[in-house]
């Protein structure tokens, strides 16, 4: 492995902390499957599900408007900022 490839291994790692997606916390609380949640907002499942599990790579402004809407929250809600240690 390349020191190139480490560097972009870590970046990537670390950015995935960085923005930590509540979305199946909210859906526990308003009692509904990521199912009903992709047939609600139009969004695909397999996109829904990698919301919940933090393996988006990004989430367009029009997804999180309709997610926000059919959950009737903030964007805030359900997303957290983890400030990372590496500077």
């Amino acid at each position: 492995m390349k020191y190139y490839d480490l560097c972009v291994i870590i970046e990537k790692k670390e950015l995935k902390k960085m923005i930590k997606f509540t979305v199946k916390v909210m859906l526990a609380k308003r009692e509904m499957t990521q199912k009903e949640l992709a047939e609600k907002t139009g969004i695909r499942p397999p996109t829904i599900s990698a919301i919940c599990t933090g393996s988006v790579k990004h989430l367009p402004v029009d997804a999180l408007d309709k997610i926000c809407a059919v959950l009737d929250c903030q964007p805030a809600d359900i997303m957290e900022y983890i400030k990372s240690d590496v500077q």
